[in-house]
């Protein structure tokens, strides 16, 4: 691992330690400069992405992040949230086992968890990728929503 204060290919791992998605987290020590810092690894096991024109594309957990704080722009939602539910949406893909799988099971899993998370961030997000162009289509979404939470009286 090259050090990024003084690019020498000399360090030594001091810590090793796992979180709870699986990635690895390595505090290391380089051995010219005496600077720490951590490097992140984890495995690549996430399927490709076949998008709606056909074109395939490696899944980017940074993508989809970026995605969701979009819809997430002030709304009460934690950014520990957000990298929770990538995490997730990324665990679930790996459980499908499958080498490629449609961009739209990425997108109805995503919907489901910001139904949960947060209904404003849910229908940016529908706005989107349901591709919502008119205030009827919102409005629907917006009422079957009503609809499925019986005790909703304000959207979250």
């Amino acid at each position: 691992m090259r050090c990024p204060y003084c690019q020498n290919e000399s360090t030594r791992v001091i810590d090793t330690s796992h979180d709870t998605r699986g990635n690895v987290r390595r505090r290391r020590v380089c051995l010219d400069c005496d600077q720490r810092f951590t490097t992140y690894e984890r495995a690549m096991l996430s399927p490709m992405l076949i998008k709606r024109d056909g074109k395939r594309e490696a899944f980017d957990s940074e993508k989809l992040a970026a995605g969701i704080r979009i819809a997430c722009v002030k709304r009460p939602v934690s950014a520990s949230a957000i990298d929770r539910m990538v995490g997730e949406v990324e665990s679930a893909l790996v459980g499908l086992g499958k080498p490629e799988v449609s961009s739209r099971v990425v997108g109805d899993i995503v919907m489901a968890a910001l139904k949960e998370l947060d209904y404003v961030a849910y229908i940016r997000y529908a706005i989107v990728y349901l591709g919502l162009d008119d205030l009827q289509s919102i409005r629907d979404e917006i009422d079957s929503l009503i609809e499925s939470d019986g005790n909703l009286t304000a959207l979250k």
